[in-house]
């Protein structure tokens, strides 16, 4: 790809992830960066009449201009008028920087903004996609993209790019005026200050893209070794593990560092250069001027133009120089931003539930399921039904297929093959698996907890003001934890959790999700192995309970106790993705194989 298809396909990129309005506001600005460009270049251009005027008073009388000037105002005195000339050049200058930080601050708060708003984008287009994306995504990957990537394509594409088209008006306008004046010289100036920038920029194009693209990869590395450390710190802290896991996070890490510090540094590299050939060259003009025969009073205004214009110019330069050297380094984050952004707002927005019914039954109908990139079915033709108020075990050995069968029945999985339905209406689409979901609540045996209050986790989701404090505790007392949150816990359903719930037991934690779970008040309740760190009496008084005051709630519940299933309606033992064998605990014990082979507690 040629450079001027390259900045044309990231010129589309950057515009692609901006929406109409963002794209409407960014073209507001664009007269305000004309303007600030136009104001500089007049205060530069002021600088020569102002210094002619002050190296030689007579011009007053000389020039045309200044002398129609100074008999039209009125003035009484030279002294008059060189005043009001400097005033007024002072006043051009205020008005000149007073405008350029007003849209200096209005384009960069627009451009962080675009932090906001494209990392809650780029997260809701995450969350938007089926259950089965998240299966072949790492999730530290993922958060990596909406915190450090967004936040590099903000500083390293959007903020420079705004910030170079700016220099570059002001730029172009100052060399222009440079030319009216003294083109020779301009000429030269521009021929030296270019081509030291642009002989740095294509010697190193390359390399900064490269490096670019290296640095979203050791990133990644970084998120991922820092989010699995931090998660399985209880093993790593058990096994002696620290330095292992530090010595994995170093070596991206220091690649990370030496690669921004590498980057940083090709992008100050002319500055240093450019400032001594500027200065330098002023005296080499001065010499040239003199050398040439002009004397002192027609030297020092065209010397202070060129320093004054060299003064605004190698800023500007530089911002340009920088941010071109900056749009290449994050080509790789602008890439991954556009793809994963772009991709998924384009896709099929979230539906509005379609409202489902659950009156008679819950059928499966010949059901496969295979996951993507596999090529054996993890369900084959499995075929079932689930009524209100039954209770229905899943039994099988580990790979059997039971818990991607709870992710079809709870509507995160679309079949492969077969039919599900509820009282007779397909769940065919998006909209009616999130109807059917209306109806399902879900315990894991690893329960999600947010560091929050143990209010805040029963009720997650749920706005403070909306918390139904009856339901809360009624969730609560049939989950078994009611009593230890309101005797043991110092604020009651106001204590803190701590992050994860670390302060809690592998128990509470679990009876906290199974509240959670109950505050939704479903009309069928998964346990994924939910009870696998309660204790038997907990358990079974939870069971109990569950039956006593939700009569009505269909329970299926993947079993890791045998024992658990013994006043269950029906129990189906899965093997291979398929339905093996289907009765009550003593039927099964009696003629089943398969079932007689697991363990009874």
């Amino acid at each position: 790809m040629t450079q001027k298809e390259q900045s044309s396909s990231s010129l589309r990129q950057v515009l692609a992830i901006l929406t109409f309005e963002e794209r409407r506001q960014l073209g507001m600005l664009t007269p305000l960066v004309v303007m600030t460009a136009l104001l500089e270049t007049a205060g530069v251009a002021s600088i020569v009449p102002f210094l002619a005027l002050l190296s030689d008073p007579l011009v007053v009388t000389t020039n045309p201009a200044a002398r129609f000037i100074y008999k039209s105002l009125g003035f009484g005195s030279t002294q008059q008028f060189f005043f009001a000339v400097g005033v007024g050049v002072l006043l051009l200058l205020t008005v000149g920087n007073t405008v350029s930080a007003v849209t200096n601050w209005l384009l960069l708060r627009f451009s962080w903004m675009r932090g906001h708003t494209l990392s809650s984008r780029l997260l809701r287009g995450y969350l938007r996609q089926p259950y089965e994306y998240f299966l072949s995504h790492n999730s530290a990957d993922l958060g990596k993209n909406i915190l450090a990537e967004v936040q590099s394509v903000v500083t390293g594409v959007i903020v420079q790019a705004v910030q170079l088209v700016a220099r570059l008006v002001v730029v172009v306008l100052v060399s222009l005026s440079l030319f009216l004046i003294d083109p020779f010289m301009a000429l030269g100036i521009i021929t030296v200050f270019g081509g030291v920038y642009g002989g740095i920029y294509f010697g190193v194009r390359r390399h900064v893209t490269l490096t670019g693209r290296e640095r979203t990869v050791v990133n990644q590395q970084r998120f991922k070794v820092a989010a699995e450390s931090l998660a399985g710190v209880k093993e790593l802290k058990l096994y002696g593990l620290e330095d292992v896991v530090v010595d994995q996070f170093q070596r991206p890490s220091k690649r990370f560092a030496e690669l921004q510090a590498s980057n940083a540094i090709v992008g100050q590299s002319p500055r240093y250069a450019l400032e001594t050939i500027a200065f330098g060259g002023v005296l080499i003009m001065v010499l040239h001027l003199l050398h040439s025969g002009r004397s002192l009073d027609q030297v020092l205004p065209v010397v202070g133009l060129y320093a004054f214009a060299a003064y605004r110019m190698l800023p500007g330069l530089q911002i340009i120089f920088a941010g071109v050297n900056a749009l290449r380094f994050n080509l790789g984050a602008l890439e991954i931003l556009h793809r994963d952004l772009v991709s998924k707002e384009a896709g099929t927005p979230t539906p509005e539930p379609v409202a489902v019914p659950f009156a008679r039954a819950l059928a499966l109908d010949g059901i496969g399921f295979t996951y993507a990139g596999v090529e054996v079915p993890t369900l084959r033709d499995v075929s079932l039904t689930i009524h209100p108020g039954e209770w229905v075990a899943f039994v099988g050995p580990t790979g059997a297929g039971k818990s991607t069968l709870i992710d079809l029945l709870l509507g995160l999985l679309e079949p492969t093959h077969g039919r599900m339905s509820a009282d007779g209406m397909p769940l065919v689409d998006e909209a009616h698996r999130r109807g059917w979901q209306r109806h399902t609540a879900y315990v894991p045996q690893q329960i999600f907890l947010v560091d929050d209050t143990v209010a805040a986790n029963i009720c997650f989701g749920v706005a403070a003001a909306n918390v139904d404090r009856e339901r809360m505790m009624q969730a609560a007392r049939v989950a078994q934890i009611a009593e230890f949150i309101e005797t043991e816990m110092p604020d009651g359903y106001q204590t803190a959790i701590g992050e994860r719930g670390v302060r809690l037991s592998g128990g509470q934690r679990q009876r906290l999700g199974i509240a959670r779970a109950l505050y939704r008040r479903p009309s069928l309740l998964v346990l994924d192995e939910a009870t696998s760190a309660l204790d038997n009496n907990t358990e079974a008084r939870f069971f109990a309970a569950l039956r006593a005051e939700l009569a009505n709630v269909a329970v299926v519940s993947i079993a890791h106790r045998l024992s658990t299933t013994r006043d269950f309606h029906r129990i189906f033992v899965l093997e291979r993705g398929r339905i093996v064998d289907e009765g009550t605990f003593n039927d099964l014990q009696e003629r089943s194989p398969h079932f007689a082979v697991q363990e009874v507690a």
